[in-house]
């Protein structure tokens, strides 16, 4: 059997947090490496444009930017591997990590960062996957201004369909909300924003069952069903935003690191500590509330400035007790 590779620093996830954490921890000298996971580049590499990240005014496309950020994280010595992380054994130290659930293939890490991302939740249609980026959309603060002028489907019941409605209204002729129940599981202000707001249609008890349109021409209809009576409406809407949440990519942690009612891992307000020392987690495998690769790409550099700091006060401690192992050593042969 092949001795395990021992790092110092290995990062879970190909994402904006991901690399932004190795373009830092590289350049610190730590010699990361990056288990890429399943879809390396994570949501950007299903996003066609890209334009609210800084630098880039004229946009960008999703796979082109995160191949941006992997050449400048490669370029300062951060290595990469294909595979998804299947088991951590945090009792030891250093941190024994399983890939591909091969308990031959495992890495040795002083310290984790987990950038794993979130996957937004989908209706699972057909015409979702084939007009996805081409109308369909899971983020109204990412797409909503290429549709300006058109009227808009939001889809969901809770907070989040709340925001993006509201939201939308800055550029739809008319926003829907389409809800297949017949009260919004949001909270009260936000429901009610929403049912007061001139810009909005709701429609209870419906569900979106066809959406037409191709990725030539984009989202050109959204078709309904009374989720009381079965029957159909069909709707010359031009964008769908679908928005019943998202679910952090953290299974694998489920038993080990604190997370909160929807699975995000919880860290230290204003870091990215976890409550296992030497384990880090950025970007949307721990933020429910922005979800923007700006902001992952911030805890991503927070992640690796928090591992750096982290391994330098081991060290420190470290040779503390061996200097006092020497002292004694010393007193004891006088």
């Amino acid at each position: 059997m092949s001795q395990s590779p021992h790092v110092r620093v290995l990062i879970i996830g190909a994402g904006p947090a991901g690399l932004t954490a190795a373009i830092y921890a590289a350049r610190a000298e730590l010699k990361p490496l990056v288990v890429e996971g399943l879809v390396p580049g994570g949501q950007l590499m299903l996003t066609t444009d890209v334009e609210n990240y800084p630098g880039f005014p004229d946009g960008i496309g999703g796979p082109e930017m995160i191949q941006l950020f992997r050449s400048q994280a490669e370029r300062f010595g951060t290595d990469f591997r294909y595979g998804m992380v299947s088991r951590v054994d945090t009792s030891r130290r250093p941190f024994v990590v399983e890939i591909d659930e091969d308990p031959e293939d495992t890495v040795l890490a002083d310290c984790i960062i987990v950038s794993a991302g979130a996957d937004a939740k989908w209706l699972g249609l057909p015409d979702e996957d084939r007009l996805r980026n081409y109308g369909v959309s899971a983020c109204a603060t990412c797409d909503g201004a290429f549709f300006k002028g058109k009227e808009m489907a939001v889809v969901g019941g809770g907070d989040t369909a709340m925001e993006e409605a509201l939201f939308l209204t800055r550029f739809a002729t008319r926003v829907h909300v389409i809800h297949r129940r017949d009260a919004f599981r949001a909270s009260r202000i936000m429901a009610a924003r929403v049912k007061a707001h001139p810009d909005i249609e709701i429609h209870w008890n419906s569900q979106v069952v066809g959406i037409g349109g191709s990725p030539e021409e984009g989202v050109t209809s959204v078709t309904l069903e009374d989720t009381q009576d079965g029957s159909h409406s069909t709707h010359a809407w031009q964008a769908v935003f679908v928005a019943i949440g998202h679910k952090p990519n953290s299974d694998v942690w489920n038993s080990l690191l604190e997370q909160d009612g929807l699975g995000y891992i919880k860290t230290v307000p204003g870091s990215t500590y976890t409550n296992i020392p030497g384990i880090f987690a950025a970007g949307d495998v721990q933020d429910s509330i922005y979800r923007q690769a700006v902001t992952a790409a911030g805890t991503g550099c927070m992640a690796a400035i928090d591992a750096e700091r982290w391994l330098e006060s081991q060290e420190s401690v470290e040779a503390d007790s061996a200097a006092a192992g020497d002292s004694q050593g010393v007193s004891a042969s006088l």
